[in-house]
């Protein structure tokens, strides 16, 4: 089937409480071994592009392979842009036939990332393009910074409520207390924020940095408003020990495919565990 929009998928999470898994691609192995894993489990799924995978494989062929396994798939898929920080790089993906995109203005005020989402949204949103912003700071993986300096980057309900209301944006990514990249211990969610925000805002909430958060704590979230849960560094994890392994067990292996093919198997399987985490196995 072709590429859905990312708000048809969680128009219907959010319905349904479960959550739909937004999961990074850099090559088209991973690609595969997303929608491998959402065969398998019959579930709805995003794949992200970054800045930095559309910088390395290209944004052509991102689109070219996505839409390709999109159409030989049996469940639905969206094509997203992961953390856009500029109106021109967001065209860039709207134009080669994304399906989705996320504006991150998170490192502005308030009113300049209202300001650049609504620019967005009126350029995007008549093409069927579904629209994702990010309000409060997502860290790295520091685990020593100060609990007021860490309070600090976390979304403000009240001001969450006032972006919803100024934008009417598809997707609100937020901040209560995960991070990008490995953790370096057990992150620990601010749920009572995460009910605060959901109580205010009826707009489907996204969690970032989610490789490193516990299952329980995943399940909890979503139980609690979140409707779209982000992977990337599980997957690399899972990648590059099984490609890995390869080496260390012949040396002179040359065929990439005899790395590449069990990195692909290891990826799909963290994937389709993550899928049942979110509940949205047996969902497409």
């Amino acid at each position: 089937m072709a590429l859905v929009s990312m708000n048809e998928l969680l128009a219907k999470a959010q319905k349904e409480h479960y959550a739909v898994g937004a999961f990074n691609c850099n090559n088209m192995e991973i690609v595969q071994a997303i929608v491998a894993a959402a065969e398998a489990e019959n579930a709805p799924v995003i794949i992200q592009a970054s800045q930095g995978a559309i910088k390395y494989a290209g944004i052509e062929y991102i689109t070219t392979l996505t839409k390709i396994a999109a159409e030989k798939a049996s469940v639905p898929i969206a094509l997203h842009l992961d953390h856009g920080t500029s109106f021109a790089q967001v065209m860039q993906c709207v134009r080669n036939g994304f399906s989705s995109v996320m504006i991150d203005g998170s490192k502005h005020s308030l009113e300049d990332n209202i300001a650049l989402t609504n620019k967005v949204i009126e350029a995007v949103r008549p093409l069927g393009v579904s629209v994702e912003a990010e309000l409060g700071k997502i860290g790295g993986t520091e685990d020593d910074i100060t609990v007021s300096e860490r309070e600090a980057l976390f979304t403000d309900p009240a001001e969450a409520e006032r972006f919803v209301q100024a934008t009417q944006v598809d997707a609100l990514a937020i901040a209560i207390g995960t991070a990008h990249g490995q953790y370096k211990g057990v992150p620990k969610l601010d749920f009572e924020r995460l009910t605060q925000i959901r109580e205010r805002v009826s707009t489907p909430i996204v969690l970032h940095g989610s490789s490193g958060v516990p299952d329980e704590a995943l399940r909890e979230a979503i139980s609690r408003g979140v409707c779209k849960v982000n992977i990337d560094t599980n997957i690399r994890e899972a990648f590059v020990k099984a490609a890995r392994l390869v080496l260390e067990e012949n040396l002179k292996e040359i065929d990439p495919r005899k790395m590449l093919g069990p990195a692909r198997e290891a990826a799909t399987a963290i994937i389709r565990e993550k899928i049942r985490v979110f509940g949205s196995n047996g969902k497409a």
